[in-house]
């Protein structure tokens, strides 16, 4: 009897595992229609893991989110959507843990009051993507270091605005040098801004390369590197909070800083169109507010993410802006910050 390829490893996978657990469940897995889905998704993302033990744990995670994605399409009036990405094998708690570390708490350092609060006129959209003041998307891996590539993304736009030169600058010199945050464990970009301002500058990427994705932990400071500066900036502001309008007069003149709450599934699974939640206000991870516009009369966001560009709209998200909650969509409105250069 000949068996197809996707068949014969769905096979395989019941005989072996039934026979290391000798557990009557080998079967049930063999019948279960989503097996096909769930092994095309391993091979689509590069997915391998240790034990079959773990493959079938992994593969009822699996299936817990591809029930709560089917559920989440079938809303009415639903402006976004959602679907399998590479987080499709972790509980939403186990995501967090991972890909959202944003630390929050009172805040120890005194910024400069913000320049932008009196503008009278600003433009009705803007894109720094457009203006080439942000650099390709990238991907803070297994490491909860959100807060630093949150504050490169503003750093590199402002130093782009102010010299003309769009230059990818290092997170993982933030998260091996700055002591005042946590490296993989979170942090602060605000901290981030204060750090770089005392140091003279930050240098690029390509010096710095970030591997704490993989190996999931910070390193010794190489400070032979960290006094070679490509960009440097002055310090930092904070945005009036509560204030999405204070928000738009800060992103109209430079990408900036937000922390937003990441918590729910259907941020976990988002793949594009105008996202309205539903989501909290307990800030849990820093993404940069690069632009703002309007489509069939709702107001977004334009959020540059830190998590690959197989997430989202390659990357990115955009957030309703201009809702009824002071706090913003997410809480995105409560803790804004930029640096000054």
């Amino acid at each position: 009897m000949a068996f197809s390829n996707r068949s014969s490893a769905a096979l395989l996978f019941v005989l072996v595992f039934g026979l290391l657990n000798r557990a009557p469940i080998s079967v049930a897995v063999a019948d279960d229609p989503l097996l096909p889905t769930f092994e095309k998704w391993m091979s689509d993302y590069g997915q391998v893991y240790a034990s079959l033990t773990e493959k079938l744990h992994r593969f009822q995670v699996f299936k817990d989110n591809f029930q709560s994605i089917e559920s989440m399409k079938n809303q009415p009036g639903l402006t976004y959507t959602v679907g399998l990405n590479k987080f499709a094998d972790l509980t939403n708690q186990e995501f967090l843990q991972r890909y959202a570390n944003y630390k929050t708490g009172s805040v120890s350092k005194v910024s400069t009051p913000f320049m932008y609060a009196n503008l009278t006129s600003i433009p009705t959209s803007i894109d720094w993507r457009t203006l080439g003041a942000v650099t390709p998307i990238k991907d803070q891996g297994n490491c909860g270091s959100c807060w630093a590539f949150s504050a490169v993304a503003s750093m590199e736009g402002i130093n782009k605005i102010k010299t003309g030169n769009l230059i990818s600058l290092s997170e993982q010199e933030l998260v091996d040098c700055d002591t005042t945050c946590h490296g993989c464990s979170g942090g602060y970009e605000y901290y981030a801004f204060d750090w770089v301002a005392k140091n003279g500058g930050i240098t690029t990427e390509a010096n710095y390369p970030y591997i704490s994705g993989t190996t999931k932990g910070k390193f010794k400071c190489d400070t032979t590197k960290t006094s070679d500066h490509a960009a440097t900036i002055t310090g930092y502001q904070f945005v009036t909070t509560y204030s999405e309008s204070a928000l738009a007069n800060a992103v109209a003149n430079q990408p900036v800083s937000i922390a937003i709450d990441a918590s729910g599934s259907a941020f976990q699974f988002y793949s594009g169109g105008i996202f309205t939640g539903p989501c909290g206000t307990t800030l849990d991870h820093a993404v940069t507010a690069v632009g703002y516009d309007s489509l069939n009369g709702v107001n977004y966001w334009i959020v540059k993410n830190s998590w690959g560009t197989s997430w989202g709209e390659a990357g990115y998200i955009r957030m309703q802006k201009d809702i009824s909650s002071t706090s913003g969509l997410c809480g995105l409105a409560m803790e804004p910050s930029y640096p000054t250069k």
